[in-house]
């Protein structure tokens, strides 16, 4: 494990570590929490990229760390307390995705490592920073989740995973509350990031069907994602925890609504 920090300690800015910052949602993310005065950690498998985001950020820290071995997770845990002395929000955005598949023909070795990174990647880092928030009493915790996470989609593996992960944000949230600490989670729709780019590139996404399949006819961003994950994590959702909120441009709405067997109207 590597790590790299930029900048003089500064102990009163509040530290966000977002796994999977090297690229994406993680990487939007961490750049938009900087943005708003925190100290970001990034966890990362990819060292380089991940040291080249936290150039770009005040007092930040890289470190190479695969979420789905819990070891590493405590490894990089200890660095960011021993620099920073706390941890005030955490992201889990780490995470791989499928291809379409059925689940009888599906590589059973791509599930597994899908489950490991995504499904206990999660687990990992929401055991190992939520003890260290509950010695503060205090956090906030934002998982990723998907749409996914509410419909079954020809993708077995990871779509179940993202369902794992809204149960585990629900239930994470009723046993920190009593800490003070509050547990979210965003279900992005089909999000532009690096990965879905390379999607359409190699002609296994349409991004005109992305574009049209929500209410708003719009493609979304990992900005769009970042934005809602700093609400999450900030004091104006204070009173909110135990929530999977879509940030989808209304697929959730739009997918039943269009289902209909009756037909729908002319909008």
């Amino acid at each position: 494990m590597t790590a790299v920090c930029r900048g003089e300690r500064n102990m009163e800015r509040k530290v966000a570590v977002v796994t999977g910052g090297a690229s994406g949602i993680g990487e939007a993310s961490a750049r938009r929490l900087a943005k708003d005065g925190y100290t970001i950690a990034i966890l990362d498998c990819d060292t380089e990229r991940a040291r080249a985001v936290a150039a770009d950020l005040p007092d930040a820290m890289a470190i190479q760390t695969d979420v789905a071995d819990l070891s590493a997770v405590e490894n990089a845990a200890g660095r960011i307390t021993e620099q920073f002395e706390r941890v005030d929000v955490l992201l889990t955005s780490a995470g791989i995705l499928q291809g379409i598949d059925t689940f009888t023909s599906m590589d059973v070795e791509a599930h597994d490592r899908l489950w490991r990174v995504n499904y206990h990647g999660t687990v990992h880092a929401c055991r190992v920073f939520g003890q260290i928030m509950k010695r503060r009493r205090s956090g906030a915790i934002v998982t990723v989740g998907s749409i996914n996470s509410f419909a079954a989609l020809p993708l077995p593996a990871y779509c179940v995973s993202k369902t794992a992960i809204l149960r585990l944000t629900e239930i994470l949230a009723v046993e920190l509350g009593p800490y003070d600490i509050r547990v979210n989670g965003v279900a992005p729709t089909y999000v532009i990031t690096p990965a879905m780019q390379s999607r359409i590139d190699a002609g296994e996404r349409d991004p005109g069907r992305i574009r049209e399949s929500g209410a708003l006819n719009m493609l979304v961003y990992p900005k769009h994602i970042a934005d809602v994950v700093a609400f999450l994590a900030s004091d104006a959702a204070r009173a909110v925890t135990g929530v999977m909120m879509p940030v989808d441009a209304g697929w959730t709405a739009a997918t039943p609504y269009r289902s209909f067997v009756g037909g729908i109207p002319d909008l």
